[in-house]
C-alpha cells in the first residue's frame, strides 16, 4: 500500500501522460521481475530451458504485465481533475480495474493483484467477502491515495495550478474506510453444517526431475501408498498428478489398496492422476476412490506453455526448449459439480485455477468445502509456493469455507473461513497433514455477485468524475 502511494506520489508530479505511463511500466516492471522471478525457475531449472532464453522470456512476460500499471498511468493522467477526485476516485478504480483485467487478457493471470496484501489480516481483508481480491484491491488503492492526500500540502491540479487538498477529509475517509473493513471481518457469512471431518493431506515430496521418469514410478506409488495407510482421516487427498500414470495405466489392486482404509470406515480418497480418453486427449484430473461412487473433476483452466501451447502454429516452438511432460491437455468441463465425499461436498480446483476467484464459485453454493491440489515443485524454494498459499486464503475468505491444499512439496495447510491458517506441513518433506474441518453452507455476497459488483462500482468511480470534468465550464 506504501509502495502504491510512492506511485500515486510520482504521478502527481510528472506533467505529461508519456510520463505517466512510463513511470507505470518501471513500478510494474519492478513489481513483477520480483514477484514472478519463479517462472524463471520454471523455465529453467525444471523446463531444461537454456538460462539466457528462460531469463528472456521471464523478463518479456514481466514487462508485458507492466503494460497494465503503464496504462493506468497514462489514462488518469490524460483527463484533468482535482487532486480529490483524481487520487480518491479514478486512480484507485482504474487500479483495481487493471488488476481485474489481468484476470482475464489472454487467459488471464491476476497473481500478485494487490488485494492479495492484505490477506488474511488486515482489515481491508474483510472486503473479500463482499467484492472478492478485486475488491480488496480497490480498498487498498483508495487507502493509497487518501494517504497521499492526506500527506500533502499542495498537488498539482487541472492546468498545472496547485491547489490545496483538504487533509481532514483524506483522513475522515480513510479511518472510515478501515473501519468498515473491520467491521465486515466481524460479520460471519455462512454458517457450519455437521460435525467436523477429519481429513489426511498427503506430500510425497517427489522431486520434479525425478517425477516422469518410468523407473521412478514404482516409488512413487509405493509411498503415497504408504502414507494412505498411515492417514487417519475419513478424507484423503494427494496433490495434483500425484501417480504418474495414466489411470487406465493404474493397476486396479493398487487403487484398492490405496482407498481401503478410508473405504472401512465410509470414507474417501482424492487422488490426482492423468486420463487419457482419446489418442491426443487427455486430462489433469482428480479422481474418487472409497465407499461413495467413482467421480472424476479435470481441469479446466490450463496454465499456457505447461499445460497447452496458445496459438499452436506460431508458438509450437517453444515446447521444442521445454522438457515438460503432458504439455497440451484437454479442458474439463468450464461447470463441474462437487465430489459428494465424505459427507461433504468437495468444490475441488487444480493447482493454478485456485488463482481465479470467480470460477471457484462455480461450484457454490452447493459445496461445502474447497479443496486445492497443486504440484508447486515447479517453483523450486522461490517465492511462488508462499505467494500460492496466500491466494489459497483469499479464495477460503471470498467463499467462507474451509479449504484444504494438498500439495507435492509445499505448501500443505487447512485455512478457514477467515482466511486464516489453521494447519501446515513442512515443506520438502515427505509428510501428512491430520486436521479437522467442518463444511459450511451459504453464500458470501461475493458467491453471488462474482467480480461485477466491483467492476461495477470501479465504472461508476471513473465515469463520475470523467463526466463532472467534461462538464466544467472552460475559460
Amino acid at each position: 500500500m506504501l509502495g502504491l502511494a510512492g506511485l500515486f506520489w510520482l504521478w502527481s508530479r510528472v506533467e505529461n501522460s508519456r510520463g505517466a505511463a512510463l513511470t507505470g511500466f518501471a513500478f510494474g516492471l519492478g513489481l513483477f521481475c520480483t514477484g514472478t522471478s519463479w517462472i524463471y525457475v520454471s523455465l529453467h531449472d525444471f523446463g531444461a530451458m537454456p538460462a539466457p532464453l528462460a531469463g528472456l522470456a521471464t523478463f518479456l512476460f514481466c514487462a508485458l504485465l507492466a503494460l497494465f500499471p503503464a496504462t493506468v498511468g497514462w489514462l488518469q493522467a490524460r483527463i484533468p481533475l482535482a487532486p480529490f477526485p483524481r487520487f480518491a476516485l479514478l486512480v484507485p478504480a482504474l487500479w483495481a480495474l487493471s488488476d481485474w483485467s489481468r484476470s482475464w487478457f489472454l487467459t488471464g493471470f491476476p497473481w500478485l493483484a494487490t488485494g492479495y496484501s492484505q490477506v488474511p489480516a488486515s482489515p481491508l481483508a474483510g472486503f473479500a467477502p463482499l467484492l472478492g481480491v478485486f475488491g480488496v484491491s480497490l480498498a487498498a488503492a483508495l487507502s493509497a491515495g487518501l494517504l497521499l492526500l492526506a500527506a500533502e500540502r499542495r498537488l498539482p491540479g487541472p492546468a498545472g495550478c496547485a491547489t490545496a487538498p483538504r487533509a481532514w477529509p483524506a483522513i475522515g475517509l480513510l479511518g472510515a474506510l478501515w473501519f468498515a473493513g473491520f467491521a465486515l471481518k466481524q460479520v460471519d457469512w455462512t454458517e457450519p453444517a455437521g460435525g467436523s471431518l477429519k481429513v489426511s493431506l498427503l506430500q510425497g515430496n517427489i522431486t520434479q526431475d525425478l517425477k516422469w521418469r518410468p523407473e521412478k514410478a514404482l516409488a512413487t506409488l509405493d509411498t503415497y501408498l504408504r502414507l494412505a495407510r498411515e492417514a487417519e482421516g475419513r478424507l484423503v487427498i494427494l496433490p495434483e498428478t500425484a501417480l504418474p500414470l495414466f489411470r487406465h495405466e493404474v493397476p486396479p489392486e493398487y487403487l484398492e489398496a490405496l482407498a481401503r482404509r478410508v473405504k472401512g470406515t465410509g470414507g474417501d480418497l482424492l487422488a490426482g492422476m492423468p486420463e487419457l480418453t482419446g489418442p491426443r486427449e487427455y486430462y489433469n484430473s482428480m479422481v474418487s476412490l472409497g465407499a461413495s461412487p467413482t467421480q472424476v473433476y479435470r481441469k479446466h483452466h490450463l496454465v499456457p506453455f505447461g499445460e497447452f501451447v496458445p496459438l499452436r502454429p506460431l508458438f509450437g516452438w517453444v515446447m521444442n526448449w521445454l522438457q515438460i511432460p503432458l504439455g497440451d491437455f484437454s479442458r474439463g468441463a468450464p461447470t463441474q459439480a462437487p465430489l459428494a465425499v465424505a459427507d461433504q461436498k468437495v468444490a475441488v480446483n487444480i493447482c493454478y485455477e485456485d488463482v481465479f476467484g470467480e470460477e471457484i464459485i462455480r461450484q457454490l453454493p452447493e459445496a461445502t468445502l474447497l479443496a486445492n491440489v497443486s504440484n508447486d515443485a515447479w517453483f523450486g524454494r522461490s517465492l511462488g509456493p508462499q505467494q500460492h498459499l496466500q491466494i489459497a486464503q483469499a479464495r477460503a475468505l471470498e467463499t467462507g469455507r474451509h479449504l484444504v491444499r494438498a500439495t507435492n512439496t509445499g505448501v500443505t495447510a487447512v485455512i478457514d473461513p477467515r482466511g486464516r491458517v489453521l494447519a501446515r506441513a513442512p515443506e520438502f518433506t515427505t509428510t501428512r497433514l491430520e486436521a479437522e474441518v467442518t463444511g459450511h453452507t451459504g453464500a458470501t455476497p461475493y458467491v453471488r455477485w462474482g467480480n461485477w459488483a466491483v467492476v461495477l462500482a470501479c465504472a461508476a468511480m471513473v465515469l463520475g468524475p470523467v463526466a463532472a470534468a467534461r462538464q466544467r465550464p472552460t475559460a
